[in-house]
């Protein structure tokens, strides 16, 4: 629920949301409340599985969300995604229909972000591939715009910034400056409706 006097952002995610969150947290203390789950969002079956329990019970004035690093993760063995990326498309529709019917409730969508996928493959039980996360991003901002919500593209953001420097040596997850420089950019986007 709101509190009496500042408004309250909702941030959905998967473990990169978790490590950019504090910053977002600080950012934002003194103009927003901001609530987290403390579970990791996974993917996009998941998050609409929670969408009451995260989101909607809670009446948001803002929900800054994302889905998709869990969505394309395809396993070494069969070579399958996680969610085929129809499906994804079809779960976030469906996600960001059901937002928008909660009248009044502002949505951003946060694109997935880049992987580095040698180090990914070399580092990590399954695979996931760059042009599978820029097939994912386009099918979730294709619907986003269809829609009419707004898009936070941190794939962008981490693309300007430098890749390179910012992934950890598990092609996936952020350095700590890469988790603040998205905290930074996910706290600026959000203050702009506040």
């Amino acid at each position: 629920m709101q509190s009496e006097t500042k408004p309250l952002v909702v941030l959905i995610g998967d473990s990169i949301r978790m490590a950019y969150q504090a910053t977002v947290i600080s950012e934002l203390g003194a103009v927003a409340e901001v609530w987290v789950p403390e579970a990791n969002g996974g993917d996009s079956r998941n998050v609409l599985l929670h969408l009451d329990e995260w989101i909607l019970a809670r009446r948001p004035y803002l929900v800054h969300i994302n889905c998709g690093l869990h969505d394309l993760k395809k396993d070494f063995a069969r070579g399958h995604f996680q969610v085929p990326v129809d499906e994804y498309a079809e779960n976030v529709r469906q996600i960001l229909t059901r937002l928008a019917a909660d009248s009044g409730v502002k949505i951003v969508w946060a694109t997935t972000t880049p992987v580095d996928e040698k180090l990914h493959h070399e580092n990590k039980g399954f695979d996931r591939f760059e042009a599978d996360v820029v097939a994912y991003n386009a099918a979730a901002v294709a619907i986003c715009r269809e829609l009419g919500i707004d898009v936070d593209d941190l794939y962008a953001i981490v693309e300007k910034s430098g890749k390179a420097d910012l992934l950890t040596e598990d092609g996936v997850h952020f350095v700590e400056e890469g988790s603040q420089v998205l905290g930074r950019e996910v706290a600026a986007f959000i203050r702009s409706y506040l």
